[in-house]
């Protein structure tokens, strides 16, 4: 089973976390304005959505990036923000009522606390959340936490790319295969959550769309909030 360390309040390695960011930054509109307002499915409002593609500064959905596709933004356009709002629920923090979203006590006992804040949606978001529901084609990746976790450990001390991943998970695609479903399954599962979470960062070249050509190396979020059976393999880069 794979344990997290706790994180203090003010380790600087926290910076890494979009979600804790986001969470954060939402905590502080809640305070702001009383609540957040929804729309008659429970979503968040365009107003909020809005507000937050331009505030969370989110990798890979910045602002630009979202209106480049969208006129306007509904929760349903903004992937990360529709799993902050399921997290916030599943996990107590906020609540519905009245047409509106509150942070319950629990919510505003974490206010201010980011490193309990990480310690508590992280092993939830990463163990518990179906990721499946993005995925281009769902298939269950063959494996679990404590492989993926154990062998990026080691794989990822130096950077590697998604496509080094799966070859070393699951070896290469075949040749017959158009589309690399694992491929496609071990991002949306396994390396998206990761760098949600801010414990894997990914760097495209400028222009790069697709995730198959980043590079995922690991945040010292990683290195504070993770003890592996690995570790001991881990060999950092010499550099002369």
């Amino acid at each position: 089973m794979i344990v997290f360390e706790e994180v203090v309040d003010d380790d600087p390695a926290l910076v890494h976390s979009p979600m804790v960011r986001a969470m954060e930054k939402t905590f502080a509109y809640i305070y702001e304005h009383g609540a957040i307002p929804l729309t008659p499915s429970k979503a968040f409002k365009r107003s909020f959505v809005h507000w937050a593609a331009a505030e969370f500064e989110w990798p890979g959905y910045l602002e630009a990036d979202l209106f480049a596709i969208n006129k306007v933004l509904n929760e349903i356009d903004f992937g990360p923000l529709m799993d902050l709002h399921d997290l916030m629920i599943a996990l107590k923090i906020g609540r519905h009522s009245k047409g509106q979203f509150t942070l319950t006590k629990a919510g505003q006992s974490l206010v201010g606390h980011p490193g309990r804040l990480f310690g508590i949606i992280t092993p939830f978001y990463l163990f518990e959340v179906d990721h499946l529901q993005f995925a281009r084609r769902p298939e269950r990746l063959p494996g679990n936490w404590d492989i993926f976790l154990n062998v990026l450990n080691v794989e990822v001390e130096n950077g590697a790319t998604a496509t080094e991943l799966r070859h070393t998970l699951y070896g290469p695609k075949g040749e017959s295969e158009r589309f690399d479903m694992i491929l496609s399954n071990l991002y949306v599962q396994v390396l998206r959550p990761l760098c949600w979470t801010g414990l894997l960062r990914e760097d495209r070249v400028e222009g790069a769309r697709r995730f198959d050509d980043g590079l995922f190396t690991k945040t010292s979020l990683w290195r504070t909030a993770l003890r592996l059976d690995t570790d001991r393999d881990v060999r950092p880069a010499t550099h002369h």
